[in-house]
């Protein structure tokens, strides 16, 4: 458990106070680096760190924040990455940091106020690899070696057998796509208790791929002091997201879903933990996730 949680990283706020949501880092980290693998040619990105630019000026959530969560505020990324030389390292700069700020904004929706940059490495611009091995004639074909990805693994590691592997290591997915906890849409189904209900009406907002139980029980039910003699109950729900969807929007409908889901309507904060990619989709990094 301990190990899953350092694996997210720092949890971050998505959007505004009035949202409600935050985001694992680490979930925030793979679509960046999936979109400067696709948007930003001749980028290698390295250390990528994301937090508050001004911890002391942040804002008041409206909801109870995930444990050791941000509290919402604007955002510093913080990137190192190594080119080649075939632009100008300043121009290659401000690319990658138009990328990196318009995806991590309107992308993903977090409120981001600077992004810094530090060039680490500069790459040897490689001629283009022959559609056809330069083999003689009668010769039996020579495959194509394929770049590591970073951290060494290979995309085809990933496919005989090191998913596990790499999973356990970074806190993900566990064989067969699930965390540690994972509630998916079968068990909603097993009861009509409380918590069945939020899980099967978060599992039913468009975007959401399954409930996740990286910082304990996917769904926490709680009560909360009120202003009068009645205290009001609050939900927590972890979920990862699909690739393809926006997390602060897909946040925003599963607060409305669960406080819908219930008579007495209760607050929630919403918590995304991962984003998820079909099986056999590159992710960008050279490494094939699973569903």
């Amino acid at each position: 458990m301990v190990r899953q949680q350092l694996g997210l990283g720092r949890i971050l706020p998505l959007g505004e106070a009035r949202d409600g949501a935050w985001i694992a880092e680490r979930a925030v980290a793979e679509v960046l680096r999936h979109a400067v693998a696709r948007d930003a040619p001749g980028v290698r990105l390295g250390g990528l760190r994301i937090g508050p630019v001004d911890p002391v000026g942040a804002d008041e959530p409206v909801v109870p924040p995930p444990p050791s969560a941000l509290p919402p505020g604007p955002l510093r990324v913080t990137a190192e990455f190594a080119a080649t030389a075939q632009r100008p390292l300043p121009v290659t700069a401000s690319g990658l940091r138009a990328v990196l700020a318009d995806v991590a904004a309107r992308r993903i929706g977090l409120v981001v106020a600077e992004v810094d940059l530090r060039v680490t490495e500069l790459l040897d611009v490689r001629p283009p690899v022959p559609s056809e091995p330069l083999v003689p004639s009668g010769s039996p074909p020579v495959a194509a070696a394929r770049e590591p990805a970073p951290g060494g693994w290979r995309t085809g590691d990933w496919e005989t057998g090191g998913a596990e592997t790499r999973g356990a290591e970074a806190g993900g997915p566990e064989e067969g796509g699930r965390e540690s906890g994972d509630f998916a849409a079968g068990d909603a189904e097993a009861g009509g208790s409380d918590v069945g209900r939020v899980a099967a009406a978060v599992l039913a907002v468009p975007g959401v791929t399954r409930l996740t139980g990286v910082l304990g029980r996917p769904v926490h039910l709680t009560s909360l002091p009120g202003t009068v003699a009645l205290p009001r109950r609050h939900a927590r729900v972890d979920f990862a997201v699909d690739a393809d969807a926006r997390p602060r929007e897909v946040a925003r409908a599963v607060r409305s879903a669960v406080s819908a889901s219930l008579p007495d309507h209760p607050t929630v904060t919403a918590l995304i933990t991962a984003v998820d990619r079909p099986t056999g989709r590159d992710t960008g990094t050279g490494v094939v996730t699973a569903d």
